[in-house]
């Protein structure tokens, strides 16, 4: 299948990929406070490696390398953040439930795109 280029893929494209790159960059930044959030042992060592895997998933889509792996391989990361980090605290209730609730619609929403985007790209 040859890849559908527009100009809205285009800009698709870089809606998506940015923000998840920025994401991946503030797996660095904020590290420590992100490890609280793994929900396996390794804490900081897993927020690293999901920076790394986000910002590898940008670049991918950005140069369009690889992008439909990429992209969805994005998907299933951000789905297992939704099951593993974002519904525990929804169901938790509490203060923090909303916030989970965004953050789990966030991810779902992004996994969507992601997904979309996939399928827009040849096999490789």
């Amino acid at each position: 299948m040859e890849a559908v280029i527009t100009p809205l893929t285009k800009i698709g494209r870089f809606l998506l990929a940015v923000p998840v790159a920025i994401f991946g960059i503030f797996h660095f930044m904020n590290a420590d406070g992100m490890a609280a959030m793994v929900p396996v042992p390794g804490g900081v060592i897993w927020v690293y490696v999901t920076g790394i895997a986000l910002l590898a998933a940008a670049g991918a889509i950005i140069v369009q390398k690889k992008a439909r792996l990429a992209a969805a391989l994005l998907a299933i990361l951000l789905l297992v953040f939704v099951l593993t980090v974002h519904l525990p605290g929804v169901m938790a209730g509490g203060d923090g439930a909303q916030m989970s609730m965004m953050g789990l619609l966030k991810d779902l929403a992004i996994a969507g795109g992601a997904l979309v985007y996939a399928g827009t790209q040849p096999k490789e």
